[in-house]
């Protein structure tokens, strides 16, 4: 601990003792909250997702001349305070802004933006008609109250027409909506509009006034008589979304102001209990005595039994803060000089500037080593930064990313580009995969646009392949990746595959045998030896690629539940039964429309189901995974019926495996 820091506790420590002295009956009240933007500064918004700042003004989703999915938010950092427990009095509010909707390409319109009050200030949804406020596959989990400017019908959400404004709480099935064009508002039109929204808690109406002008109109667009009070019990963050689907929209806000109103001012607290009312005051009487100086005795006996105790306290925090820090610095030491000289190492002030002080809207990603945060290296040149505070727990898989991957070169491999390990901080800097992971771009809930087509879903099972028999078979020491799965298979620019994450890897020699480990990775893609004996080896890495296989395939997840009931199904299980049955092709993924080569479909659910052989001699290796895929070797025989498998012990229960993993 420095000097610095041990003069900033003795002030705080000085400061706390005279505040509760001088001030022990300070009430604190909820206050009205009022702030005005004639333009937008980083400074007191947060940016998630694609929103960006520009000139003062926010754009929330890409600037882009082609077609493009894309979702974006901003949040006023600070949480608004809408309920007053102690006087029970819910606020007002009103909010005034400026926004614009353009479109390069008339005809590539949606989605739309919302003004919304949220709960946490990490409101970020899907794109499309999911207007980056709900989560396509958790729709109902984020809580809010948000009026909607709709740019696009989607019957999904009982949409009247294709512009329209409403109402929606916790859902994007509007309670009531109107169309601005009975009030000579074009939602499409590209001008400037202002929107003002007013909640009257008295009259419990909430109304919505449009205009291309200054000035407020007299009739609303939207009225909507409703109490928001018991949505408003607690603090909620304000902001506004936006989002597109294979369309050229954007989505602009210039200015914003917003005030809450109704609070009692705040006061100082009296002395007299909760329960006395202000009718039953009663005024105590204090008797005079001529022993007046009792209580600064017991004041001084107070403080000289407190002092003591407190100044020991003091110092045996002092003392365990200054250890802790001082082996803090010898391990950081000691393991930064077991790092591998290769890729360059990065300044911590580099990577927090290209960050912006890795600020939450750069986050493009979060993992067991930590978050991902999108960063500009250089000029147009952009970087992904893994980035972990844990120095002790996240030793270990730095080293083991750090080591593998800097002496690792193939085409579908995620390039490491550099290192950082300073202020107890490791972080990863790696190439930037504009589409992100598989696992995002397979499972979106989309109706057009960012479906993946059937050649590029070819592409990434050889690029995959190629880079998993590049791993084993042609390094100088062979890597077991232990935790293949469709979110650490990253989409270049190209929807190219690349691997990553090389947190959970493991060199070793090609003529030794594998080293049993504790059990790690992901459950779904564990081999059934690997649950049995914890052992990694190349046919772990096999099956796991089967099942990433056969997710590109069947467009499911390696275990779903049906539809009526709670039972899990397993996707390995249900491909092989249709197999069985002669119905393979109907595992297809419906979402292609039948848009594939047959052959080429069965070809590659067959290899899905021979690489997640429970027989692990059964399973081919990826050199011949990669020929069968090339049209360069026959595909394997697989039976008819799933092959069993017994161990000399139980394991427990699938369902019951399942529901402990993430």
């Amino acid at each position: 601990m420095t000097l610095s820091s041990r003069k900033l506790l003795v002030f705080l420590t000085l400061f706390t003792l005279f505040h509760f002295k001088n001030h022990p009956f300070l009430l604190v009240l909820a206050i009205n909250v009022s702030f005005d933007f004639p333009s937008l500064t980083i400074r007191n918004l947060t940016l998630l997702g694609d929103s960006y700042l520009r000139s003062g003004v926010v754009g929330l989703t890409r600037d882009v001349t082609v077609p493009s999915s894309s979702a974006g938010s901003i949040i006023y950092n600070n949480p608004v305070q809408f309920y007053d427990p102690e006087s029970n009095i819910t606020a007002s509010f009103s909010t005034r802004f400026s926004f614009s909707v353009i479109n390069v390409n008339p005809t590539s319109y949606g989605d739309g933006l919302t003004f919304f009050l949220s709960r946490d200030n990490q409101t970020l949804g899907s794109y499309g008609e999911y207007l980056g406020l709900v989560n396509s596959s958790q729709p109902t989990k984020n809580k809010f109250i948000a009026v909607e400017f709709d740019t696009k019908l989607d019957a999904y959400f009982n949409d009247p027409s294709d512009q329209h404004i409403g109402l929606d709480i916790n859902t994007l099935k509007s309670i009531k909506t109107a169309n601005p064009i009975s009030s000579g508002i074009d939602l499409k039109s590209g001008n400037l509009i202002t929107a003002w929204i007013d909640y009257k808690n008295d009259l419990r109406v909430l109304k919505v006034f449009m205009s291309y002008a200054s000035s407020k109109p007299k009739e609303p667009v939207l009225a909507v008589n409703i109490d928001l009070s018991q949505y408003l019990r607690e603090a909620l963050y304000v902001g506004f979304s936006g989002s597109t689907e294979g369309s050229t929209e954007l989505h602009l806000i210039e200015n914003w102001t917003f005030e809450t109103f109704g609070f009692i001012p705040a006061r100082r607290k009296s002395h007299r209990p909760h329960n006395v009312s202000d009718s039953s005051v009663i005024t105590p009487v204090i008797p005079i005595s001529s022993s007046g100086d009792k209580p600064h005795k017991r004041l001084g006996l107070g403080l000289g039994i407190a002092g003591p105790a407190f100044f020991c306290a003091f110092l045996v925090v002092f003392g365990y803060v200054s250890v802790k820090k001082w082996k803090k610095i010898k391990t950081f030491k000691s393991f930064k000089a077991e790092i591998v000289t290769g890729p360059r190492e990065f300044s911590y002030k580099e990577l927090s500037a290209a960050t912006r002080g890795f600020h939450s809207s750069r986050i493009v990603g979060r993992g067991a080593f930590g978050n991902v945060y999108k960063a500009m290296i250089s000029q147009g040149t952009f970087a992904a930064v893994k980035r972990s505070k844990h120095l002790h727990e996240g030793q270990t898989e730095f080293l083991a990313e750090l080591t593998i991957i800097a002496g690792l070169r193939h085409k579908n491999l995620i390039q490491l580009l550099g290192w950082c390990a300073e202020k107890g901080e490791l972080l990863l800097v790696y190439e930037f995969m504009p589409y992100g992971s598989l696992d995002n771009v397979l499972y979106q809930d989309t109706e057009q646009g960012t479906l993946l087509s059937w050649p590029v879903r070819q592409n990434i099972a050889v690029g995959l392949a190629s880079a998993l028999s590049y791993l084993h078979q042609e390094c100088e020491q062979q890597v077991i990746h232990r935790d293949i799965k469709t979110s650490n298979v990253m989409l270049d620019v190209n929807f190219n595959a690349r691997l990553g994450d090389f947190g959970l890897a493991r060199l070793m020699d090609h003529d030794k045998s594998p080293v049993s480990t504790l059990t790690a990775g992901t459950m779904g893609y564990l081999a059934p030896e690997y649950l049995h004996c914890g052992k990694a080896t190349e046919k772990t890495d096999v099956f796991s690629y089967g099942v990433v296989i056969l997710e590109l395939a069947c467009g499911r997840r390696p275990f779903e539940r049906e539809t009526q009931g709670q039972k899990l199904t397993n996707l390995v299980d249900w491909v092989w039964e249709l197999y069985g049955e002669g119905n393979i092709i109907d595992a297809a993924d419906k979402r292609l429309n039948g848009e594939f080569e047959v052959e080429d479909m069965r070809k590659l659910l067959l290899v899905g189901l021979s690489c997640t052989n429970p027989d692990s001699m059964a399973r081919p290796t990826m050199r011949r995974v990669l020929q069968i895929l090339n049209g360069e070797a026959e595909p394997l025989f697989v039976p008819q019926k799933k092959p069993s498998l017994t161990f000399s012990f139980g394991l427990p229960a699938l369902e019951d495996i399942v529901s402990d993993s993430d």
